[in-house]
């Protein structure tokens, strides 16, 4: 009796996970996909572990760290917050979709801000690094030529405990420098020690020399 009684629960248990569950449609990195996932799921859930998308990583669960940062419809959102009911529809860029968007858009390689983390070592355990980079690539997405202050500002949700940040704005400060593409910037650049770089020639014109 004991026995079919926890049959008898395990059935309802079963029939209420399957109830719980709903088709998700969204448009991540470029893909358009369609995942089964309990509907109170995160984002986060949705790409860590039914999507296999681990770039995105879980830290705090609370929206303190910004780890879990992802873009939606560009602007960086973080997915532990984020019902991934709420982003059917919607355009989801995680830090693996960075370097095949930037070969559809006629670049080459990853995107160039992984590209200047990696030549500027603005890393060290990497566990921030994919929200980190998604972050930068929003704010150059929306403003080509932000002063250090926007870098900062743009970077605040994305908390680092291995360094001390300068690596990490510099090196979105070298991302500005290519992109900009100013012959004067480039000198002052050096792949093998980004961290003592002098300040690139289209800060010092915007800011006055002045951090």
């Amino acid at each position: 009796m004991f026995g079919s009684g926890c049959q008898g629960l395990f059935k309802c248990f079963q029939a209420e996970r399957i109830r719980r569950m709903r088709v998700l449609r969204m448009r991540i990195n470029g893909d358009q996909v369609e995942v089964a996932a309990p509907d109170h799921w995160t984002l986060l859930e949705v790409l860590r572990y039914r999507l296999g998308l681990t770039g995105s990583k879980q830290g705090c669960d609370k929206g303190d760290c910004g780890a879990c940062t992802v873009l939606v419809d560009g602007r960086p959102e973080l997915s532990c917050l984020s019902l991934a009911a709420l982003s059917e529809g919607r355009e989801i860029t995680t830090i693996e979709g960075l370097a095949p968007a930037n070969l559809r858009s006629g670049g080459q390689g990853p995107d160039p801000i992984q590209d200047a983390f990696d030549r500027c070592g603005a890393l060290q355990c990497g566990f921030c690094q994919p929200g980190m980079m998604l972050s930068a690539r929003a704010l150059l997405n929306r403003d080509a030529e932000p002063d250090r202050d926007a870098i900062k500002a743009a970077l605040s949700g994305n908390l680092c405990r291995c360094t001390g940040y300068t690596q990490i704005v510099e090196a979105v400060e070298l991302a500005i420098s290519d992109a900009l593409d100013k012959p004067e910037a480039k000198p002052f650049w050096s792949d093998a020690n980004c961290g003592s770089a002098p300040k690139p020639a289209y800060r010092a014109a915007r800011d006055g020399a002045q951090d």
